[in-house]
């Protein structure tokens, strides 16, 4: 739980983007920074009176693991899982020499490996095995680390995400808890996703626990099983999902994509 802490203080941070989902990245390994509050963390990531960000993360130390990922929500409001998050993380965590090419480290929905580039700006993240896939009419409903709503579209280029992603996102249904709202357009070769996050509550560039959940959305759907690797397109760039499916279960799964520090500096808070 975050701590209240009155006094000011120079906050030293870094700035990551994973194809355009974009983070305040925090070394909390010495557990100074564990004082921010919702309304700090909201601060920071707000983009006209802060750094600007999608999300914060702090990077912590943890004895069974490399290290623990504490994600925060643009909202201030600690996060579930952001796979695009997840991927940054890795990248600071070569950076600042934790980690060489792979790892394993804990996030609110539990263990994740990951590998990484030797350049440290490709990485390839392990996602939570995911079995359940509910229909919502014409829309299906799941979880890879945060929940999901994947309904296919026509002329995606020209949809409004906000006014579309905002109304599904808060009717009777997900109002209480919130759900991340994606859209959909098959190119046949590739998929071309935008989404509604919650949290952010707008439309953002990418997002990863998304991507994954509409790679898995339609080979549910497709009802084909074996080993696959998706393309995919966000308005941030180009990314990738790998799974398995057995008809029942979605095991083996990855998400592919880059992720690099565009700067860092301190702020005060």
């Amino acid at each position: 739980m975050l701590k209240e802490n009155p006094e000011m203080n120079n906050i030293p941070f870094f700035k990551y983007q994973g194809a355009g989902n974009d983070f305040i990245l925090i070394d909390n390994r010495g557990l100074d920074f564990s004082y921010l509050t919702e309304k700090q963390v909201n601060i920071l990531c707000n983009r006209r009176f802060g750094i600007g960000a999608d999300g914060l993360m702090l990077l912590q130390n943890h004895p069974d693991y490399d290290f623990e990922m504490h994600y925060y929500n643009a909202d201030g409001r600690l996060g579930s899982m952001c796979g695009n998050g997840g991927r940054c993380i890795v990248a600071f965590a070569k950076a600042l020499g934790i980690i060489d090419q792979e790892t394993n480290f804990l996030a609110v929905d539990g263990a994740h490996y990951a590998k990484i580039s030797a350049t440290g700006n490709w990485v390839e993240l392990q996602m939570i095995d995911v079995q359940e896939i509910q229909l919502d009419e014409k829309a299906f409903v799941l979880n890879t680390g945060s929940p999901h709503y994947v309904l296919e579209v026509s002329n995606l280029e020209q949809l409004d995400v906000f006014a579309e992603g905002k109304k599904i996102r808060n009717n009777d249904t997900y109002k209480e808890k919130g759900i991340n709202v994606n859209f959909i357009e098959d190119k046949g070769d590739h998929y071309f996703i935008r989404t509604f996050e919650r949290g952010v509550e707008d439309e953002t560039y990418a997002c990863g626990t998304g991507v994954t959940a509409v790679a898995l959305a339609k080979a549910h759907e497709a009802k084909a099983t074996g080993h696959f690797s998706k393309a995919i397109k966000v308005l941030g760039g180009d990314m990738r999902v790998e799974y398995d499916y057995d008809g029942k279960s979605f095991s083996n799964i990855f998400l592919c994509g880059p992720a690099e520090q565009v700067f860092s500096g301190q702020i005060q808070i």
